[in-house]
């Protein structure tokens, strides 16, 4: 009964941003989703994700409205990302830690991406299902991150969900991703920290690990470090340190850490929250975090410019009627890649330049 309690739970933060009122149904402003954000009323904090993943002109408009009021409550919390192939335990994990952080007085936002979701159609509050005790800790939210379609779509909305998150009074914001690839880049892209989970005695063949995704690691953990696993991890942690001794520190003045835990018997986990602890302690004062921070805030401003102008592209009327016979050309073999793509180009910025305020005929 308490986890049907608790998906119900769930259920009414995604609601749709109305008041629910017996009589008639209120839309809601800025000012009551920034009174409620701000006061960490956790359903108008749901509404209000709920309000930046959807993708009404009209609804963006409002939130970024919201946004733009709690930017100045924003960025106080310990962001920290946490990846691992499936089955390395990351659920189980992200709870003993997420419970151990709660028991010491913070309070914790744990935000799922999860690219696949919009293939699978899979239920939204899976996460918080598989995260049970989590899930029922008064200081603790659960969210999932729908893609979109896409990864570009993820970032934009976990960035903007952990910015809620973080006006709303929590101090420690954890990203989980699954598996291991383009979205483990974008998630390295939002948080300050970045750990790696590992099983014990599979190598890194078979746990899909690539150069790339070890070298943005600042912590790797070996999971599931108990019982018959021990010696295992033992051997994993000591050739793990080796193979990042020869790696540049994916923090500047900060040497990965490589460790053993168990999300089930919660061994390692304190002394995980302890290497988190130190993190900040040596990095923040040196300024390190803010420039990371800083820079990550110009790549998330190129990449949305991008993806706005690819969409523009995309639906613009003479791109749209000059395509067909671009590609017809290209596929039988009579026009290059190039000069078709710069065939599409140069239609959208003649008939832009048409349209521009000052230009000739306009």
């Amino acid at each position: 009964m308490a986890g049907l309690a608790q998906v119900w739970n769930a259920a009414m933060e995604t609601m749709p941003p109305t008041d629910p009122s017996p009589h008639r149904a209120r839309r809601l402003g800025v000012e009551d989703y920034v009174e409620g954000v701000r006061r960490g009323d956790r359903a108008l904090l749901g509404r209000a994700i709920t309000l930046v993943e959807s993708t009404s002109a009209q609804h963006e408009a409002l939130a970024q409205d919201v946004l733009q009021r709690l930017l100045p409550h924003t960025g106080r919390a310990r962001r920290v990302g946490i990846t691992g192939v499936p089955g390395v335990g990351k659920s189980t994990f992200i709870e003993s830690f997420g419970c151990h952080l709660c028991a010491k007085g913070h309070r914790v936002a744990v935000l799922a991406i999860d690219p696949t979701s919009a293939r699978s159609r899979g239920s939204i509050l899976g996460d918080k299902t598989r995260m049970e005790r989590l899930s029922g800790e008064p200081n603790a939210f659960i969210r999932p991150s729908p893609s979109g379609g896409s990864l570009g779509g993820v970032a934009r909305r976990t960035r903007e969900t952990l910015l809620l998150c973080e006006a709303a009074g929590f101090d420690v914001v954890l990203v989980e991703t699954v598996g291991v690839g383009q979205s483990e880049v974008t998630l390295r892209s939002m948080v300050d920290l970045f750990l790696l989970l590992l099983l014990p005695g599979a190598g890194d063949d078979l746990q899909g690990i690539k150069r790339g995704i070890m070298e943005m690691a600042d912590v790797v953990l070996i999971n599931k470090a108990d019982g018959e696993n021990r010696r295992r991890a033992e051997s994993a942690r000591s050739e793990q340190a080796m193979a990042l001794h020869s790696m540049a520190p994916a923090t500047p003045r900060w040497q990965t850490v490589v460790s053993l835990c168990s999300g089930l018997t919660g061994e390692g986990i304190p002394e995980f929250w302890s290497v988190v602890e130190r993190f900040y302690a040596e990095l923040e004062p040196a300024g390190v975090i803010q420039t990371v921070r800083r820079e990550q805030l110009r790549q998330w401003l190129g990449d949305l410019v991008r993806e706005e102008l690819v969409a523009r592209f995309q639906r613009h009327g003479g791109v749209r009627l000059m395509r067909p016979e671009v590609e017809k050309a290209l596929l039988d073999g009579t026009l290059t890649a190039v000069r078709a793509a710069r065939a599409l180009l140069e239609a959208y910025d003649k008939s832009s330049a048409r349209s521009a305020p000052g230009t000739a005929g306009s």
